[in-house]
């Protein structure tokens, strides 16, 4: 069944522009009458129900379309909170970076004047157990007995002279019990003479 109408009602009806409609017109595709200097147009139903069913498929595809960006948009405000969030852990590590270099730092430093003064402790420590080595070096057993001999000592009084002096713990005489060695620093004696 055909209807005639306006040719702007023709327009609003197929989805099209006014100069759509006369193009088709003067095209023959559409069937028209002028009245009155006005030209209509015929629209029958079946033309109708395709541009109906055309405009909804437009509409269909819009609305895809329209879901498609409201995910967009989404997705764009997810990666905008994503970049934010990075950054303020990109912070947060920068500072816990600092804070543990400067942990470092101090704790290198405490080590450093910890090895310090040991090594200056060590210094004198060691100068001092030199000094002290050099003025007490160890002298043999038969050394003494020669010594002593010198001197007009026999053996037996020489043995009783050096159990006296570690039983009156002379610092010149050393007895190591675990090896049972015998150590006599050097000196002149001349107080045993």
């Amino acid at each position: 069944m055909e209807r005639l109408v306006s040719t702007s009602q023709a327009a609003q009806i197929l989805g099209l522009s006014l100069q759509g409609i006369h193009y088709r017109i003067k095209n023959n595709q559409l069937k028209s009458l002028k009245r009155g200097g006005k030209t209509y147009v015929y629209i029958s139903d079946y033309l109708q129900e395709q541009t109906q069913t055309k405009q909804d498929s437009v509409d269909d595809g819009n609305k895809v379309i329209e879901v498609k960006d409201e995910q967009i948009e989404l997705l764009k405000e997810s990666m905008t909170w994503m970049k934010d969030q990075y950054k303020d852990e990109i912070e947060r590590l920068e500072k816990n970076q600092k804070r543990i270099i400067k942990v470092f730092k101090s704790e290198i430093q405490l080590l450093q004047n910890a090895f310090n003064e040991m090594r200056t402790i060590y210094k004198s420590e060691h100068k001092q157990l030199k000094n002290e080595q050099a003025d007490f070096s160890f002298m043999s057993v038969s050394d003494f007995f020669l010594l002593m001999k010198k001197h007009q000592k026999s053996d037996k009084q020489i043995k009783i002279m050096i159990l006296n002096r570690i039983k009156n713990k002379d610092n010149r005489f050393i007895f190591k019990k675990d090896t049972k060695e015998l150590m006599i620093y050097k000196s002149d004696y001349s107080d045993l003479i």
